[in-house]
């Protein structure tokens, strides 16, 4: 995976899988501190232990068809590459929390990439799903939240493509306001 918003849709699709029914994504950038920091959150089935200790193995995986789960792997390797960590905690029942942490001008940190159509995708294809998106940087902070958007349209869900286009374009706006794609 070339880009940051690939590893974390990866991750997300792991939370679908565990019946998470709301999902946080939390992007914090910061060149004052030259760190960036990704954090995903959900309350599906979590991980047994054993499970949890063995989770960035690329052999270990709670699939059936494919014997390889490569999300949390991948999402390690990129982070060790560019100075950081991965941290995941989990309890059975509760939910997952993946923590990674980037060195934010480290020369091998993958580029954050299309994160608003990941996003929009993660929305359009998991109408059930509540999904709340953070983005914070030294110069704001953004967040949309699918719950609110629902009873501020008084729609069931978004899945209407002009509305996500409508969607993914004030995500961008509001990403270009804090300095995210500058």
């Amino acid at each position: 995976m070339k880009e940051l918003s690939l590893n974390i849709l990866d991750i997300v699709q792991n939370s679908i899988r565990a019946k998470a029914k709301q999902i946080n994504i939390a992007i914090e950038e910061s060149e004052l501190r030259n760190s960036m920091v990704i954090v995903i959150n959900d309350d599906g089935t979590g991980m047994s232990p054993e499970m949890l200790s063995n989770v960035t193995d690329p052999y270990t995986t709670s699939r059936t068809k494919r014997k390889v789960g490569l999300g949390l792997p991948f999402l390690k390797q990129h982070a060790e590459q560019a100075g950081g960590t991965v941290t995941i905690d989990s309890l059975e029942g509760k939910g997952t929390r993946v923590h990674a942490s980037f060195v934010l001008n480290h020369f091998d940190r993958q580029p954050l990439g299309d994160i608003s159509g990941v996003i929009k995708l993660l929305i359009m294809a998991n109408p059930a799903i509540e999904f709340i998106y953070e983005h914070s940087t030294d110069k704001g902070e953004y967040r949309i939240d699918t719950k609110e958007i629902k009873e501020v349209l008084e729609v069931k869900s978004l899945t209407d493509n002009d509305l996500m286009k409508d969607i993914q374009n004030m995500i961008l706006e509001n990403l270009e306001n804090i300095g995210v794609l500058d």
